[in-house]
Formats: C-alpha cells, structure tokens, sequence
C-alpha cells in the first residue's frame, strides 16, 4: 500500500519553459529514489494557450494521473483560474508576486529580485520547488551542470548562482507545503518516456533501419533512433510522405535490415496500401500508431484509443497482422523488442498501438536488463541448393525460409500479385488456395504466441473491469478505490489485442457478475471485438474521447452513472 502519493502541476502558456522545469524536476525525484510518473498535456501551439505538466509523486510505481493536486506551479494568472478547483484542501500555489492566488496559500515569488536575467526564470521555478519539497539542494545542482555543461563553465555558474538564490530565499517559506520524506538515492535509476521505450526496445532487437513523416505524437521516436543512428548503426530517413515511408521500409527489409515505422492515425491512412503489400510479400515491417483523436487532424496533441479497428482493417485482401498495445513506459521497451522479434519471425507487419498518453508519459525505472531478452530470429544466410530455393516454400508452418537478395547465387523474387513458391505471378486456382491457406497456417503459428491479458484482483468479481493499452493504470487506481469501498472486483487488461485466443481470457469473462469494459474511444471498439469473438455480453462501458487520458475518479463516477 502507497503511503506517499503526491501531485505537482506546473502549468503556464507554451513557451514559457513549464516542460524543461517539468523534466527537471522529474529526473531530480527520481534520482532522489522516488517513484515519478509525469504526463504532458499541451495545446497544438509553439506560443500561448493551456499547457501543464503533472507529475505524480510515490513511493509505489504509479501509471496513471491523479485528479487532484498537492501543489500547483502557475506561470500565469490563466493557470491559477485553471486548476484552482484541482488544489486539495491545503493545497499550495506557487506564483509570481504579480499573480493573483485568489485566496488559496501561496508562495509569491520575487522574480525580478532574484532573476538578474528572465532567462533565468526557470531554474529559479526549479530551485523554489527543491526547496519547498525538501530536496537536497546538490540534487539540482548537479543536474544543472550536466545539462549546461556543453555551453561553458560561465553559464554553468549562472544557473547554480540563480538556483542556490530561489532554493535559500525558498527556506524561509517551507512551512507552506509539506516536504517530501526522505528516500534512498538512486542516481542510477532512468527517467524515460513510452516512444524512447519504444526505439530502445527496437534497437536491443536488432532495428536497422527506420523511415517516418513527422506526425506527432509518433514522431520522437524517430527522433530517438536518429539520437543513437551512429553507435547503433541505425539508418533513419525522413520522406515525402507516409507512402514513402512504407515502402522504403519495405524495401529495406527486402534486403534484410529489421525496420520500423513510427506514424499516427492520419499517416497509417496513407500506409494500408503498403500494409497489404507487407502482407502478400510475406514481409517482415514494424509500425508504431501513436493515437490521438480524429477524424482527420483532429486534435494533434492530445490522447486516443480510436484506431484500434481501423489498424485491424486496415488494408484489403486478407493476411496475417499482430497488434500489441503496450500498458506502462516499461511495457513500451519489451514491446519494441517483441514487435521487430514477432515481425521477422511471422515474415508480416506488426504494428505497436500506443497513444500519446503513454508516448509523451514520463516514468521512472530501473535500467532496462538486455540479458533477459529472447533471441530474434535471422534469415536464412545458408544459400544451399539456391536453383531449388522457393521464397514461399509451402511448409508445415506457412513461415518459408526467408533468403536475402546479394548474399549468395539464391533468386529472391517477391511480388505483389498473387504468386506460385517461386514468388512468380500465377493466375492458378489451385496455386492461390495454397497460399490463402499457407496464410492460415502462419495464422495459427502466431496464435500460439499470443500474449495472455493480466489478472489483477478477486477471483469471481461482482464488477471485471476490462481495459486495454494504456489505461490500465487509471482502471486499476479505480479498481483499489473500489475494493477500499468493500466492492468485489478485478481488472483484466490486455497488451495484445490481435490476435486474440479466447480461451486465455473466457473463464475470467465467465466468471464476473458484471463485465465493464473501459477505453479512450466513443464506440467501445475493444467491448465489440470481445463480443463478438466471445458473445458474452458487456454489461456497462466507460468511454472517454475528449482527448484527455482515464484517470480513476472519471471511471468511478462514470461507472455508476445510469
């Protein structure tokens, strides 16, 4: 049971530096030992509008936002307004002496006394915030060094200077919020988000070659392959468009690099073409869908689960494709590997489902153990009998020995047209049955691996809560608020959504009084998929789709709606 659980909101208009203030003192907490979950909610403008940056603050992995806060950081008199009904009781706001607090307690900060420059206005928001939560202050001042060490000696002195200034003017106002208890330190604990999860988990899997248009919220992690290209020997091209950046893929796995694709809703649109193409050349591909809300633009910053049947669908003709949904930053990692090991094994397109939710959220962990993951599966470099070699070899499996063009005298011929062994065009009935029916075969390979959902709580519940993805943080916050209330109930959540093997799941779906099904879209996508593979009913759905993720007191209050 959590006994330390805190939040901080700091909020402001975009470009007044809330993010860099926000990731700061993220990485200060976690290296001070406590467990920090942060999300990003900002507007789809580089100047002005709502923005903030919430970190949850514990001394138990969270994965969710609270719906409350303990202490609110506000760059402007529009952030006091916006969260002020979000302050617990006691609660403090920390603000310019300019500011309004509107009767809450408050810390008013002199900013033009202790900035000698507003570009110092930051680290001085940093060294207020040390101060009043207990932190030590060589916890920032370290980090500072770190993060300004490449501009000079002289700007790293400036920053300390306007730090040590705010963090001793702060000590005198401590006892308006309650400090932080001590914990062990843990400088070597990582402070990471789902999309760099995502590319590291590629990378430990061998990924060799990325190609992407910018679509936010998909595109860092591009941005994090590029960062690591040189050391891990990873091609990353920014294209025209997500046509392009499908069939370069393509190409590049033809030729045997391990690929992957990061896009959004909109970009996989323009991709289905190129998925079915994947699907009939038998071709190993990876594509990341970062959710945010549509139809069309939409909302371009904001969170989603609206795409789950559309990636199912996606694409004409029928083959096989695996979809993963990860649930927490740490997931995203063993994903990334799963999907580019799942892709070259199967010889088909996997694509990882997130949202930006989870692309942007911040989570503190133990550094990733590479010794624990599986081998990925190599192609074939024997190039033995090459005048025999049949790129679709019909086997027992449907997956046929996959060869690669250059590394030997072997033809490696692909297609999009329907194809005999050789991958030659044929218009054959009895030859395009045995590969539909190849196809089934692979189908029921990848069956076989499918990840089972999570359990979490009482055996034979009055109320199953189901969820997938990301949300599985704010259900299972729920779901303790529940049990707290004397309710008998579980949390089944799902990390695969296709295939799925309903025998993994059915006793638990049986066995509930109640089912309710819990997602960030408007129709119940995952609710209409369960039933109509199971058709066991789903009692009650909880639905959010304006853009903001689950947190449990919107699931509560909406589950007992009638």
């Amino acid at each position: 049971m959590s006994t330390l659980d805190r939040t901080i909101i700091i909020a402001g208009a975009a470009g007044q530096g809330l993010v860099t203030v926000g990731e700061l003192l993220s990485k200060i907490l976690t290296r001070a030992g406590y467990e920090v979950f942060a999300t990003q909610y900002y507007m789809s403008r580089i100047r002005g509008g709502h923005n903030s940056f919430r970190i949850r603050i514990s001394d138990t992995p969270k994965f969710a936002p609270a719906d409350q806060c303990d202490l609110l950081f506000a760059f402007n008199q529009d952030a006091v307004a916006q969260f002020f009904e979000m302050l617990h009781d006691g609660g403090t706001i920390i603000l310019s002496d300019k500011l309004d607090s509107m009767n809450k307690q408050c810390v008013s900060i002199p900013f033009d006394r202790l900035a000698s420059n507003p570009l110092y206005e930051n680290v001085i928001a940093l060294g207020v915030l040390c101060s009043l939560l207990g932190l030590d202050s060589a916890l920032p001042e370290q980090l500072l060094k770190e993060r300004f060490a490449s501009k000079g000696e002289a700007v790293v002195k400036e920053n300390i200077a306007a730090l040590k200034g705010a963090y001793e003017w702060s000590l005198d106002h401590t006892h308006k919020c309650s400090q932080l208890p001590s914990m062990h330190l843990h400088p070597e604990r990582i402070l990471i988000n789902g999309n760099t999860s995502i590319a590291l988990g590629a990378m430990a899997a061998g990924v060799r070659f990325c190609t992407f248009y910018p679509m936010t919220p998909g595109s860092s992690v591009a941005q994090t392959l590029i960062n690591h290209s040189q050391e891990m020997g990873v091609v990353v091209e920014q294209v025209e468009d997500e046509i392009a950046a499908l069939n370069m893929a393509l190409g590049a796995s033809y030729a045997g690099a391990p690929v992957i694709v990061p896009t959004s809703g909109g970009g996989f649109a323009l991709m289905t073409e190129g998925v079915s193409l994947a699907g009939v050349m038998e071709q190993p591909i990876v594509i990341v869908v970062a959710q945010r809300p549509g139809p069309a633009t939409g909302m371009p910053t904001r969170t989603a689960q609206g795409d789950l049947l559309f990636t199912m669908f996606g694409g004409h003709g029928e083959f096989p494709r695996i979809i993963l949904a990860p649930s927490s930053v740490e997931e995203c990692f063993e994903m990334g590997h799963r999907a580019i090991s799942c892709a070259e094994k199967y010889q088909t397109p996997v694509i990882i489902l997130t949202d930006q939710f989870l692309a942007d959220g911040l989570q503190s962990l133990e550094a990733y153990d590479m010794h624990k993951l599986p081998k990925v599966c190599k192609p074939d470099y024997t190039d033995t009998h090459p005048d025999d070699y049949r790129r679709y070899n019909l086997t027992n499996s449907g997956i046929s020995p996959r060869r690669l063009p250059g590394f030997g005298k072997s033809i490696v011929l692909v297609d999009s047209h329907a194809h005999n062994e050789r991958g030659n065009i044929t218009e054959s009935k009895q030859l395009r049955n045995a590969m539909v029916e190849k196809m089934l075969l692979k189908e029921s390979c990848i069956r076989k691996d499918v990840l089972p959902p999570r359990y979490y709580g009482a055996d034979h519940p009055d109320r199953l809560l189901i969820c997938w993805g990301s949300t599985v943080g704010a259900v299972r916050d729920a779901a303790e608020i529940m049990k707290e209330r004397g309710e008998k109930v579980a949390v089944l959540s799902f990390s695969q959504v296709w295939p799925l093997e309903v025998e993994q799941f059915m006793p638990y779906l049986e066995s509930a009084k109640e089912r309710v099904c819990i997602e960030g879209n408007s129709n119940a996508q995952f609710a209409w998929l369960l039933k109509g593979l199971t058709c066991v009913p789903i009692q009650k759905i909880v639905s959010r789709y304006d853009g903001r993720p689950l947190t449990a007191g919107y699931i509560i209050s909406n589950m007992y709606e009638e």
